[in-house]
């Protein structure tokens, strides 16, 4: 008989959940539709009365990120549970973070994070053995998807003994966590909601090219069995909307868009920071990850380009944020010689970014035209709209609806004019301000996240009237 050794910190947790007992929870429709506002004041939760109380029903959230860094897994969580829902959450552990917290009213077990290879591509660097790197890249990403998969699903039966949960409302990527969905929705009739952040065959093609790979071919598959277990579809927008419905055969009345959506109430211009101001300099921003889909090195070869072919030196720009291409990015900045006019300032907490943000005259949008971009909502775009800034972005389809008036469009991939584009930008104030006032004005009166999560209440409005009805 084999003998299966787990890891230290999910022993402690088994051994802590010894003598609770099991509780099933009666979804109840009209606690949904009577309990509006915030029934748990955030800064006075209490857990043991928080398990005593009455529920819509009981929730659990899988995301492969740091709970509190992912906007959209955090606006979710935090508004579900002002509607009467008890939500759980299971993702990744980051630096000096508890194994388990209450943030926000949300119960947060975290799983440790691995790495097992750079999943980076090397810009710029010639690499001597192509296809063992592309291996280890792609083995590394299938490893760590299982890794995660499979620490859910022990997470999920603690949780499950502890605290009881009635849906699993799972995160992309991976693509992977429908089996979680199955076992419980087979076995135990729970409920599973698949929220769609990114089209992973998209973005398989658009790190490597490989169209008529078995791996693209199986995200495809994984994407489509996702589908097909979840009771309701979650889209960021209509493109994946339709996506799910052509390509997945997803029933249209199953799925909601729930747009990404900033949070006005955190996004607000404030006092600048006073050393970019005091530069006297046009300051350009970036905020957001730093992966190889998101287009960093075209900004960098464009900011190149505005120093040397544009002659424009009375700038400075500052990039928000981390990821799997930050090194490489560094690096890049050094080789073009532009390291004198870009900041990297790794990430940062919300509190801590705002003053950046505000001192900003340009905020720029750098991903490129890609199978994944094309479709894709990029929440950057809104939060600089939030903040009324003029925004210069590669010309997207999603892009264009998102910000609409309020943004420089450029041929897609254009490093060249993306520059020029900058210029403008910095030569006119007037058009500076005129541009910030649609963004903002568009957030306001659409965009922003007290409208467009409308749509997630109703998905579970529309789960639970049919199990009650059932």
């Amino acid at each position: 008989m084999s003998v299966v050794h787990l890891p230290r910190a999910w022993y402690r947790m088994v051994t802590k959940i010894q003598g609770y007992k099991v509780y099933t929870n009666q979804l109840n429709v009209d606690i949904l539709n009577s309990r509006r506002g915030s029934i748990i004041e955030e800064n006075r939760y209490n857990e043991v009365e928080a398990n005593n109380m009455e529920y819509a029903s009981k929730i659990l959230m899988l995301t492969k990120s740091e709970f509190s860094k992912d906007p959209r897994v955090f606006q979710e969580a935090k508004n579900l549970t002002k509607n009467g829902f008890k939500v759980t959450v299971i993702a990744l552990r980051g630096k000096d973070e508890k194994w388990k917290s209450l943030v926000k009213g949300v119960s947060v077990y975290r799983i440790p994070r691995i790495k097992l290879f750079k999943k980076s591509k090397s810009y710029g660097q010639e690499i001597k053995f192509p296809v063992l790197e592309l291996f280890k890249e792609i083995s590394g990403y299938i490893c760590e998807y299982l890794y995660f998969t499979v620490s859910c699903l022990l997470f999920s039966l603690v949780i499950l003994a502890k605290e009881g949960f009635d849906i699993i409302h799972a995160h992309n990527p991976p693509d992977t966590l429908f089996i979680i969905g199955f076992f419980y929705k087979k076995l135990l009739g729970k409920k599973f909601i698949f929220d769609h952040h990114d089209l992973s065959p998209e973005l398989f093609l658009s790190r490597f090219s490989l169209k008529k790979s078995i791996v693209y071919k199986g995200l495809i598959l994984a994407e489509r069995l996702t589908c097909m277990v979840a009771n309701r579809v979650i889209a960021t927008n209509e493109s994946y909307k339709e996506i799910e419905i052509k390509r997945d055969k997803v029933k249209p009345e199953n799925v909601f868009v729930v747009r990404n959506g900033p949070n006005l109430n955190r996004l607000k211009l404030i006092e600048p920071d006073s050393k970019l101001k005091a530069m006297n300099r046009a300051i350009l921003g970036y905020l957001g990850t730093m992966n190889p889909q998101d287009g960093l090195d075209y900004l960098l070869r464009s900011i190149k380009h505005l120093v040397f072919d544009l002659k424009r030196t009375d700038f400075y720009c500052v990039l928000i944020g981390a990821g799997d291409s930050l090194p490489d990015l560094k690096r890049i900045a050094t080789d073009l010689k532009i390291e004198d006019y870009v900041w990297f300032t790794g990430y940062i907490r919300h509190e801590d970014m705002i003053p950046y943000l505000s001192a900003t005259d340009i905020c720029l949008n750098p991903d490129p035209s890609s199978p994944l971009n094309e479709y894709s909502t990029f929440i950057k775009i809104m939060e600089y709209m939030a903040l009324g800034k003029p925004i210069v972005a590669f010309d997207l389809k999603e892009t264009r609806f998102s910000a609409q008036g309020s943004a420089i469009y450029v041929k897609p991939n254009d490093e060249l004019e993306f520059a020029k584009a900058i210029v403008t930008l910095m030569d006119d104030p007037e058009l500076r301000k005129r541009l910030g006032a649609i963004g903002r004005k568009r957030a306001e009166e659409k965009l922003a996240w007290v409208h467009t999560s409308k749509n997630l209440i109703k998905a579970y409005q529309s789960l639970l009237a049919k199990k009650a009805s059932n």
